[in-house]
């Protein structure tokens, strides 16, 4: 699940714009950006071996630091999954175009989108088990097609020098860099958000550590080679939207290139079907502590499914993804996911005083982890726009009320009782 996460649309999407930010030194920004994401993901693998329940971030900062940074980092991860899925929903969109033109048009588009995100939340609906058998056939598919483009795209510039293209000089900038690894940030998002249903895997304090490792190293070997291989292959990769059919239209005949395209959408609707089994876990687990409308924590009598939570995310991502486009969506989703990184390694020290039994897994030199995760996590947050600055106050402002209207609740309950 946390593979099928990390590698839904951003290595479609992706390489196009980092490559226009990096030219030919993007397959090594890779590298950069792993070594950051491996520090947090490195403290998210002992903070969340603490706990069995369901919630993900929001929970651990919960225990951690109390409801109301709890409430705040559950709106911003909610934002993100929302704005990361409605990113991938819209370039579902621009690459079904290769096949029928008409789908980027009006009530067409979203008819599609509508429908595509409604399967899934009909799926997910009816079961856990559904969902996850949907979701580890989309990474199998999506592994084996990316396979198929990588080791073409090596043959072809080892085998075939006229398909190989020089790289297009780009300004190497601080400000560069920083908006590449952002979004290469996005491009590695969703590894923590396996862990929204921990209450419902087996042994999740036990197993996250080794997948978390396996997924993000795994993720990591599969960006760069198809980066190398659409910064050789394109002489222009900036201004492509397609970057992988484009580029497979180099080195691939007609049969293969249908391929990569049909790989690319069974990567995206993937990349969607895991958020649907996982994301509707944090609004539910919010419920169920009184930090959301209890509504939000009502389970299905046949089907045990937290059904409301996941309609109810079903609609905001139709609306997200009708009014926004992958661009805008990708770019608050990596600002609203650092913040739930930032919480999630400060953390780990607050952890280790509070439950001294200690979780199945320690990490050695943890406090030393935790400085350089919040360094890495600051210095990327001072890169935010103002439009991005923007739909963060409002964020907050929103979870500030959304705090305020469960302490009061709280409160009267107490006295109630």
């Amino acid at each position: 699940m946390m593979l099928n996460t990390m590698i839904g649309a951003s290595i479609f999407g992706l390489p196009s714009l980092i490559a226009g930010y990096l030219g030919k030194l993007s397959p090594a920004g890779y590298l950069i950006a792993f070594a950051g994401v491996a520090v947090i993901a490195a403290c998210l693998a002992e903070v969340s071996s603490y706990f069995q329940e369901a919630g993900g971030p929001y929970l651990y900062t919960r225990v951690a630091f109390g409801r109301f940074a709890a409430i705040q980092i559950g709106w911003l991860t909610w934002l993100s999954r929302i704005t990361a899925c409605s990113g991938v929903a819209n370039l579902f969109i621009t690459y079904l175009s290769s096949f029928f033109p008409a789908v980027t048009h009006g009530w067409i588009r979203g008819t599609i989108i509508t429908v595509l995100i409604g399967f899934l939340a009909a799926v997910n609906y009816r079961g856990v088990s559904g969902g996850n058998a949907l979701s580890n056939f989309f990474t199998v598919t999506k592994v084996l097609l990316l396979t198929l483009f990588i080791v073409g795209g090596f043959a072809a510039l080892a085998f075939h020098p006229s398909v190989r293209v020089t790289p297009a000089a780009v300004p190497l900038t601080a400000a560069n860099c920083f908006q590449a690894i952002l979004l290469m940030v996005y491009a590695y998002g969703g590894f923590e958000a396996a862990l929204f249903a921990s209450g419902e895997a087996s042994d999740p304090r036990k197993d996250a550590p080794v997948a978390l490792l396996i997924a993000i190293v795994t993720a990591t070997l599969l960006y760069i080679c198809v980066q190398v291989v659409v910064i050789y292959t394109l002489a222009n990769p900036g201004a492509t939207t397609k970057p992988a059919v484009d580029s497979a239209r180099q080195f691939l005949g007609p049969i293969g290139v249908t391929l990569v395209a049909a790989g690319t959408l069974i990567s995206v609707y993937g990349y969607l079907s895991a958020n649907m089994l996982h994301t509707p876990r944090v609004t539910f687990a919010m419920g169920e502590r009184g930090d959301f409308p209890s509504f939000f924590a009502a389970i299905h009598p046949r089907f045990r499914t937290p059904h409301v939570s996941i309609v109810i995310f079903a609609l905001m991502l139709i609306i997200f993804s009708i009014g926004g486009n992958f661009r805008w969506n990708a770019s608050l989703s990596a600002i609203s996911r650092l913040f739930m990184y930032g919480a999630v390694v400060a953390a780990l020290p607050v952890l280790r005083r509070k439950r001294p039994e200690g979780g199945k897994f320690r990490l050695p030199a943890g406090l030393f982890f935790t400085v350089l995760g919040l360094a890495f996590v600051a210095i990327l947050l001072a890169q935010m726009r103002r439009t991005e600055f923007i739909v963060m106050s409002l964020t907050f402002a929103v979870a500030l009320l959304n705090w305020l209207w469960a302490r009061s609740r709280a409160l009267g309950i107490v006295q109630e009782s």
